[in-house]
């Protein structure tokens, strides 16, 4: 029963919320008429802005409002008892209806009323890791890096290898990619975490069933200007780039190693045939890291606290599981099931990643 209260009072103050938003915006279409207002152009301004801003919320709240009115009148009509049958089912099937399309139109404001990550909008890193399985966890870290690549390329996102490791044979010890385009990070963030795969290996004889694990990681990238880096807390060192099997694929020293002293993070880039390519490339790694070290650092007494209540919520617990038997996706955080494995491995994630971002929605909203 406590459960159900607590959901309600919930409702209750984000409906306040949009009503309260819904009248500012009344409040601002007045002030806007006013003479005095016109007068005044930084004032004009601001307060065009600021209508601007809520002006899809107010403009749902007018649409919801003769809903919630129908609805109430329907619902009236229903407990009439001298209602003849036919008019009764008539009057349910109204009612559903109305139901249906006001679930819709408060999803909608919920997902405007929620705060934004204000990171959401920025390019991303995402680091890929064979975690446990030995060869079979590289082959499937590259499984998950072609996934990405042609997710990204649904969206319109353009993919930059940072760094990688080939096994050779189409597997990865590791991958790091800067996806660059308007919602990277928002798109693939919830991606972090451990992914466990469970299938035949191609070198498994007697067709027994492997599991191996992959780590992935999601970065936004970060500005010069918000992670100030003394240059005298780097050291840089130069070598030969190296294809795979350690073959020489170029002479020069245009492969270039940093190190932050103080931190010990060490990034590496050999992608470019030019040392200065690299150098940018690997300093904006460098950032990421460093910026997503602090940001560790600062919510760990939080992720400390919600242990206790969520379990453990650590990256070591897988997140998702790929079995090729079943042919089934399972993310575990939010209970979602797909038979349609050989889609998600071609880039088809919007269902998994559309999910997750309601998830969030609503954990957010309920935190507040």
């Amino acid at each position: 029963m406590g459960d159900t209260n607590t959901a309600e009072t919930k409702e209750s103050l984000l409906f306040a919320k949009w009503a309260g938003v819904a009248s500012r915006y009344d409040e601002l279409n007045a002030q806007l008429t006013e003479p005095a207002v016109h007068s005044q152009p930084d004032l004009l301004r601001k307060l065009n802005k600021e209508r601007t801003e809520i002006e899809e919320l107010a403009q749902l709240f007018q649409a919801y409002q003769p809903l919630a009115r129908q609805a109430a009148e329907i619902e009236q009509m229903l407990r009439d008892t001298s209602l003849d049958a036919e008019l009764r089912n008539l009057a349910a099937q109204e009612a559903r209806s109305l139901e249906d399309r006001r679930h819709e139109l408060e999803a909608q404001a919920l997902a405007l009323l929620v705060p934004k990550d204000p990171r959401d909008e920025k390019n991303t890193f995402l680091e890929i890791r064979a975690g446990t399985g030995g060869e079979e966890a590289a082959l499937f870290a590259g499984d998950l890096f072609r996934m990405y690549l042609k997710y990204a390329e649904r969206k319109r996102l353009r993919v930059e290898v940072a760094e990688a490791n080939e096994t050779g044979i189409g597997g990865y010890k590791y991958v790091i990619m800067l996806v660059e385009g308007k919602g990277a990070y928002g798109l693939l963030k919830h991606e972090s975490g451990v992914h466990r795969v469970q299938r035949v290996p191609a070198t498994e004889a007697s067709g027994r069933i492997h599991t191996s694990t992959v780590t992935v990681a999601v970065m936004p990238e970060v500005e010069e200007v918000e992670v100030q880096i003394d240059p005298k807390d780097l050291r840089i060192d130069t070598f030969c780039s190296s294809g795979a099997g350690g073959q020489s694929v170029n002479t020069t020293y245009s492969a270039v190693r940093i190190t932050h002293i103080p931190t010990g993070v060490v990034v590496s880039c050999q992608d470019e045939r030019s040392q200065l390519k690299n150098r940018m490339k690997a300093m904006r790694t460098l950032r990421a890291r460093i910026a997503e070290a602090e940001r560790a650092k600062q919510e760990a007494e939080i992720a400390q606290s919600r242990k206790a209540q969520v379990g453990s919520g650590e990256r070591s617990e897988k997140i998702r599981t790929y079995n090729f038997p079943q042919n089934r996706v399972t993310d575990h955080r939010i209970g979602l099931t797909l038979h349609r494995l050989e889609q998600v491995l071609g880039g088809d994630l919007d269902e998994i990643v559309e999910s997750l971002r309601e998830a969030q929605t609503q954990n957010l909203s309920q935190e507040g």
